[in-house]
């Protein structure tokens, strides 16, 4: 037996020599060292020996299996280190060698002039309000003056979801929300999305952009919302940019007008943006119909306001000279890139 027990040591030892892996040596230690390993078999054989030999042999064996344990440790030592040099090779950095440039991203054209023109307002002592693109047919169209069978329901080609939910066709109906909640003076204005089944072409497209924007007082005229809508083309467009007012109908509001710019693309001399007009209509706006104000609760006898709807990206157009409006929903990165 301590032949056997001499020639288990013997091979340890020379296997501790060849192994490459933390893994190899844990393989190796259980065949060793393990509850079922060959120094534990010795220890079990114990009985087969006399009486008077087992002291001195299980002392050997125990003293073998420290020794054999101190080395293995000592060689897990070395396994580790080695690996960990090794993987600390593999995942090393240059911080020197040449890198291409990672690619910095700007905002969206309609993100950027949402942005100006939120400055713009907010500077004017408007407040910012967001409306739900999901609106029930009541406040997009009969709170606004449009009631079933009215023919401006045909011109705006709304989009249903069902009989009485609709996808808002204007940002318009965050107005009546406000006015049935809250009393004069109301100051807002609110960016969003709308939706029109129109044809999609250079100038038109069923999703866009909208601000609306509504003041409603005492004492509020024609002239303050001309007032308000010159600083505002001031502000985006620059001190001499050329505007026109043209009458026009909306049934929210009494009198209404259409305000146009002078075509960014052709600098007015009529191309395809402009259909040849030379101008770019970029909102509505009138006074508030009395019967607006009546039917969300505040006194037409008392108060009056003006509300106007700027497309958004009509003005991201004319602001980054852009000539087809389906450029801003193709998410080509070269147009973004312009930007910079």
């Amino acid at each position: 037996m301590l032949e056997t027990l001499n020639k288990i040591r013997t091979q340890v030892v020379s296997d501790l020599e060849t192994v490459q892996s933390t893994a190899e040596l844990e393989a190796l230690q259980v065949k060793a060292l393990g509850k079922k390993g060959e120094l534990t078999a010795l220890l079990k054989s114990l009985g087969k020996l006399p009486q008077e030999e087992r002291p001195a042999m299980g002392a050997a064996i125990n003293e073998a299996r420290k020794a054999l344990q101190e080395r293995i440790d000592l060689r897990a030592q070395e396994l580790k280190r080695k690996e960990r040099d090794e993987a600390l090779r593999r995942e090393a950095i240059d911080v020197t060698e040449p890198r291409k440039l990672p690619e910095i991203g700007t905002a969206h054209p309609i993100t950027i002039v949402m942005n100006e023109m939120i400055e713009c307002f907010t500077g004017m002592g408007f407040e910012v309000l967001q409306g739900s693109e999901v609106e029930l047919e009541y406040y997009n169209f009969e709170l606004m003056n449009i009631p079933k069978n009215h023919p401006a329901r045909d011109a705006q080609d709304t989009l249903y979801i069902d009989d009485n939910i609709v996808l808002r066709t204007h940002t318009s109906p965050m107005q009546a929300r406000v006015m049935l909640a809250r009393k004069p003076p109301i100051r807002i204005v609110c960016p969003g999305r709308v939706y029109r089944a129109d044809e999609l072409d250079a100038s038109h497209s069923p999703v866009f952009h909208q601000m609306e924007g509504l003041v409603v007082d005492e004492h509020i005229s024609m002239a303050d919302l001309r007032g308000t809508l010159d600083a505002f083309a001031k502000h985006i467009y620059g001190a001499d940019v050329n505007i026109r007012f043209r009458p026009s109908f909306f049934p929210f509001t009494e009198p209404s007008a259409e305000v146009d710019l002078t075509c960014s693309n052709c600098k007015g001399t009529g191309c395809k943006v402009c259909k040849g007009t030379g101008w770019i209509e970029i909102l509505g706006s009138g006074m508030v119909n009395p019967k607006v104000l009546d039917m969300c609760g505040i006194d037409s006898q008392k108060y009056s306001g003006f509300a106007f709807g700027i497309g958004l990206d009509r003005i991201a157009m004319g602001r980054f000279a852009i000539p087809d409006m389906r450029l801003l929903f193709e998410g080509d990165a070269r147009l973004l890139s312009q930007l910079r």
